[in-house]
């Protein structure tokens, strides 16, 4: 439980800076259970902090920020002071006594009011921006989320708690004797490798952000032989994933097998015969409307679970088409360079040609000559 925090602005002060123009510092004071500190932020972070919340709550915070004045400046100003300085106090004090606390377990309000974080506290945040992100189309957002080293390991560490209970999920639909059981853990063992595998693309983002910063040479948190061991963690997490997707798909139609010999097999063609009547056949052809034929991988999946599913192919084909791509070009080169070989071939067969045309003339006026001399 996180410690009460009560937060007030009791005074200001005017920065007098002789490079840039004066302004407004706001002294935040911040009393915990044993201690208590005054933190110092201008308009400008009020403002940022807002934008920031917004962004990663997707709902604004319960009270609004003060509005900016534009004809007036708190520096010459002591009543817009004053009336600012009782609305940032009271937006704070709305966040921090709010019965929500998505605006409070972020990060951003922490590092804005330098208040202590737990390693518990700040990979829960971290995974709740990321969830966050993923929500509203940002997936570069959540690989910049992702790209953090901390992060990056608490992300890991739920990526492989998501594959080791879709593992037993997978062991009780082997040990379940009810098809209900089995449609029920078959259903969360696919919900968690489909939640698997979005993990392992945010770790992926996040892991690819780290090599290019590490590769510009810019100031970075991880080194090489981390990222390398990071690389092989991830190599290691997608065969397991692989391998119980292939599982999942063995039981499903072992389940099919068991299920065709008991009661609850399904309808063969003399029953529909009997329910439709025996005239009644299926057009052939496709049938507008029809329902699209379910296959193993989302015949236990639920529509999000089928969603998750069809944005994760959707990536892998993208993939396929930009290595394709790279083929192309390399082909397209190689046939540029082919090109230009056989026209500089050409151009030494055609000077050849040229100097065996000269020296056969030459040849000719010799023998003449000769015939001449004999």
């Amino acid at each position: 439980m996180a410690p009460p925090l009560e937060i007030t602005i009791p005074s200001t002060i005017l920065s007098s800076d002789q490079i840039t123009k004066p302004y407004t510092l706001y002294n935040i004071s911040l009393r915990l259970p044993l201690r208590t500190f005054v933190v110092q932020k201008r308009y400008s972070d009020f403002s940022a902090l807002h934008t920031q919340l917004t962004s990663l709550v997707s709902t604004p915070p319960p009270a609004p920020l003060p509005a900016k004045s534009w004809f007036k400046s708190t520096a010459s100003s002591p009543e817009l002071t004053e009336t600012r300085r009782a609305g940032l106090e009271a937006y704070l004090q709305a966040i921090a006594e709010s019965p929500d606390k998505r605006w409070r377990e972020t990060s951003v309000w922490r590092s804005f009011l330098n208040l202590p974080s737990s390693s518990s506290g700040s990979g829960s945040s971290a995974r709740n921006e990321l969830v966050q992100a993923n929500q509203r189309l940002g997936i570069v957002g959540a690989g910049q989320v992702a790209s953090d080293p901390g992060v990056w390991l608490d992300l890991h560490r739920e990526m492989k708690g998501q594959l080791h209970d879709a593992r037993l999920f997978l062991g009780r639909r082997d040990g379940a004797t009810t098809p209900q059981a089995q449609h029920e853990a078959g259903a969360n063992a696919k919900r968690c490798l489909v939640k698997a595998g979005g993990l392992l693309g945010n770790l992926e983002d996040g892991l690819r952000i780290m090599s290019e910063s590490e590769k510009r040479g810019t100031e970075g948190k991880v080194g090489a032989g981390e990222l390398r061991r990071r690389r092989d963690l991830l190599g290691s997490a997608k065969v397991e994933k692989e391998g119980l997707e292939k599982l999942a798909v063995s039981l499903a139609v072992k389940g099919q097998h068991k299920g065709s010999g008991s009661g609850n097999a399904a309808a063969t063609q003399q029953d529909k015969s009997a329910l439709f009547g025996p005239n009644v056949s299926r057009p052939s052809g496709r049938v507008l409307g029809a329902p699209v034929p379910e296959t193993d991988k989302t015949r236990e999946l639920d529509n999000e679970g089928v969603v998750q599913l069809q944005k994760q192919m959707m990536q892998d084909q993208d993939l396929d088409v930009e290595e394709l791509a790279k083929i192309v070009r390399r082909q397209k080169e190689m046939g540029l360079a082919i090109h230009g070989e056989l026209e500089l071939q050409n151009e030494m067969l055609k000077r050849v040609d040229e100097d065996v045309d000269r020296v056969g003339r030459k040849i000719e006026v010799a023998k003449k000559r000769v015939g001449k001399i004999s």
